[in-house]
């Protein structure tokens, strides 16, 4: 994404969750845009402001869970308090997310990580994992 690049958009997990996205939690707002982030849902849940990330699964958690603090601390930098939640819905439950200093810290780091693999001038090689059976940017990475 730092440099434009995007997912397949045709891949079948993109899909998917697109398809989740349209069809789960109609009485919410949804792809809200502010600045460079788009939040899935935001809603207000008495005087809180909630925004949500829905995920197909809960097995990136962490990775959803520091998306969503990205969110928050973007959205905190802009003066507005919200609180996050981790939507599940073919697993039927969600998990709230705050945004806490160690939050914080750690979103810190993996943006300082993230923007040193930006600015080299030749990505490092590719290196195959788990995620990357499942990955929209396999085509990328591997033709």
């Amino acid at each position: 994404m730092g440099r434009q690049v995007t997912p397949d958009q045709d891949d079948s997990n993109v899909e998917l969750g697109r398809f989740l996205h349209e069809l789960r939690y109609t009485r919410d707002k949804k792809e809200i845009s502010i600045g460079n982030i788009k939040l899935d849902i935001m809603r207000r849940d008495g005087e809180e402001i909630v925004v949500g990330e829905i995920k197909k699964t809960s097995r990136f958690k962490e990775s959803a869970r520091m998306q969503l603090g990205f969110y928050l601390k973007e959205l905190k930098q802009r003066g507005i308090r919200a609180r996050g939640e981790l939507f599940f819905p073919e697993e039927k439950r969600r998990e709230r997310v705050d945004l806490t200093p160690d939050l914080e810290k750690e979103i810190n780091e993996v943006e300082r990580d993230i923007l040193r693999i930006i600015y080299q001038e030749i990505p490092p090689a590719p290196e195959r994992n788990k995620w990357c059976r499942r990955c929209a940017y396999a085509e990328f990475c591997w033709s």
